[in-house]
């Protein structure tokens, strides 16, 4: 006789809701509750962007990811260069050089192949532009109303040649908090395009590799204890992750965020915060405070515009992360528990 299911999650929620895979609280159950006991091993334990492997004298890192954007082409990119530079990204996270990535798709009977041909094009030169080879891959083709024209997975290994654990577990209080640039851009040019709003200015998505800024830092001696490309759940549930992670408390500064003025005002008019609001082409890092200058100038050095800021700090005592706000009063940030923007990676 089968046992009963004992999984927290099955009795708290009898389906899966769209908000699962939004980057916030009912995701992060989700892996907890479900994913992580089920396939308990050190290495998931982590709680990183990707697995660290050890292969005799070599380590790589190896990570994967799956898209299934909409719409499929947005300002600024398309689901190809998203799959393409997404896990790429990742393994630019775990200190890695990226070296090579598997691709599986999955396409919609009736996907005009002509937008196909768009897509695969994006992600050959998306893969250039990383210096990675797509080596394997497969395709599959499902019914008509089945597939939702594309879904994309990737997966990557990269080549980690340095003696630093870069990872949540080597966070340290003192830490300084940097952030690559401003923020939210991605998430608002899916929902403009997906929603037809126009605003004076075209809004385009921060898709972009993240594999040079991040080896640069490392070939000059950059001590980086931990690094996370904000992605689902934007910058406020990348930093709770490594909080509980590393067991830390973060406190970061409101002003100190860079955000454009025509984000933050399609920001206002849609009634969402930029700080969960998903990137594709910015990260934040923590290195010691005597190192913040060089960082931030090897940053501005690759991305555009300039904006690298340090943010906040690790502080000594407490866990979780706290934003003091414009008026000067702290407050708790916390995970989303539902989904502010659905299907924008």
């Amino acid at each position: 006789m089968n046992k009963p299911d004992s999984c927290p999650i099955s009795k708290e929620y009898p389906q899966i809701l769209v908000a699962h895979g939004g980057g916030g609280k009912l995701m992060h159950e989700l892996i907890e509750k479900m994913f992580i006991p089920t396939f308990q091993n050190p290495l998931l334990e982590s709680r990183h962007d990707g697995a660290i492997l050890e292969l005799g004298n070599t380590k790589l890192a190896f990570t994967t990811d799956s898209y299934v954007v909409d719409p499929l082409f947005f300002p600024g990119g398309n689901i190809g260069t998203l799959a393409i530079n997404g896990t790429v990204n990742d393994l630019a996270m775990c200190g890695a050089r990226p070296m090579y990535l598997s691709t599986g798709i999955i396409l919609e009977e009736g996907l005009e192949t002509n937008k196909l041909r768009s897509i695969i094009k994006s992600m050959g030169q998306a893969a250039e532009t990383a210096g990675v080879k797509l080596v394997t891959g497969d395709t599959k083709v499902v019914d008509r109303g089945k597939g939702d024209g594309v879904f994309i997975n990737t997966t990557g290994i990269g080549i980690i040649e340095h003696n630093l654990q870069i990872c949540p577990a080597s966070v340290r209080p003192g830490d300084a908090i940097i952030l690559s640039g401003d923020i939210g851009r991605h998430g608002v040019a899916i929902m403009a395009k997906r929603e037809g709003l126009s605003f004076e200015t075209t809004i385009e998505s921060d898709c972009t590799s993240l594999e040079k800024v991040v080896l640069e830092m490392l070939e000059a001696n950059i001590q980086i204890h931990c690094l996370r490309d904000l992605t689902r759940g934007g910058l406020a549930t990348s930093l709770i992750e490594i909080a509980e992670a590393a067991d830390v408390s973060i406190q970061i500064e409101e002003n100190a965020i860079p955000v454009l003025e025509e984000v933050q005002g399609a920001c206002e008019i849609l009634g969402l915060d930029p700080i969960y609001i998903a990137n594709e082409g910015r990260f934040v890092c923590f290195v010691p405070p005597s190192q913040i200058d060089q960082t931030l100038q090897i940053i501005d050095s690759h991305m555009l515009g300039g904006q690298a800021c340090v943010i906040g700090t690790v502080l000594e005592t407490g866990t979780g992360v706290k934003m003091k706000s414009c008026l000067g009063v702290n407050r708790i940030v916390n995970m989303l528990s539902g989904e502010q923007l659905p299907r924008i990676c």
